[in-house]
């Protein structure tokens, strides 16, 4: 099973490796996770066939619902996660056959806050070989938007989901990236830090805003109702960097 990071957006966000990858599936599980994400189906499918010599069955796996916000995550997460094996499970014991490639094409790159290798693993089929393919994640697309490096001179670099910057604000981190927040943890940083926000990176609809914190958390925060209205979804990421003294 190939499981091939595509980018954060930008169809020319494909690597060379994972070009040559798609070329080798045979039947290619497309994750939808609701109607309004339709759009990100559309577009794996133009990847697939823009880029596929073969043309490779597609198989869309409905992905199960769960609460954003639930007052035990990690006990939800488990839940949807095994919901997440029985349905990829039976939709490969269905269509692929013996001797097949089988693909998952992943947003951004599969090592950075993806479940798709944790899912297959937890499938346990001995016979299911995994391949990772990298892609540019949303933290590398960010900072080429903006024109900036994730780290500074000897520092380090924090990659957090928004719900637990929200709870525990770093004393000791200077540079934090945030990814997957439905609290608007910006709100959370202190008064010293400045924001490097990004939206739909690498798309036709990407959305930049950087500042003070305090001067643009409130254009954030309407940038982001706004696009969700628009849209349907949102997928955004940002750097908070603690500005240095002098």
């Amino acid at each position: 099973m190939l499981v091939i990071g595509i980018g954060a957006g930008n169809p020319d966000h494909l690597t060379l490796q994972a070009i040559k990858a798609m070329r080798r599936a045979d039947v290619v599980f497309l994750v939808e996770k609701r109607r309004a994400t339709r759009p990100l189906e559309d577009l794996r499918r133009q990847m697939l066939a823009e880029h596929a010599t073969q043309e490779p069955r597609v198989v869309t796996i409905e992905d199960p619902d769960r609460e954003r916000t639930p007052a035990d995550y990690r006990a939800t997460v488990t839940i949807w996660r095994a919901e997440r094996a029985r349905r990829w499970g039976a939709a490969i014991d269905a269509h692929l056959r013996d001797g097949e490639t089988g693909a998952f094409l992943v947003w951004g790159d599969p090592a950075f806050y993806d479940s798709t290798l944790d899912v297959l693993d937890d499938l346990a089929l001995a016979d299911l070989a995994i391949e990772v393919v990298p892609g540019i994640s949303s933290p590398q697309a960010l900072a080429a938007a903006h024109g900036i490096a994730l780290n500074r001179l000897g520092g380090a670099i924090e990659l957090t989901p928004g719900r637990r910057y929200a709870d525990r604000v770093p004393d000791d981190v200077d540079d934090a990236v945030v990814l997957l927040d439905t609290r608007e943890a910006w709100r959370r940083a202190p008064d010293d830090v400045d924001v490097y926000w990004g939206a739909y990176l690498g798309t036709p609809d990407e959305l930049l805003i950087s500042g003070p914190v305090r001067d643009v958390e409130e254009d954030i925060s309407l940038a982001r109702a706004g696009a969700r209205e628009k849209h349907g979804w949102m997928f955004d990421t940002y750097l908070l960097r603690r500005r240095q003294p002098g």
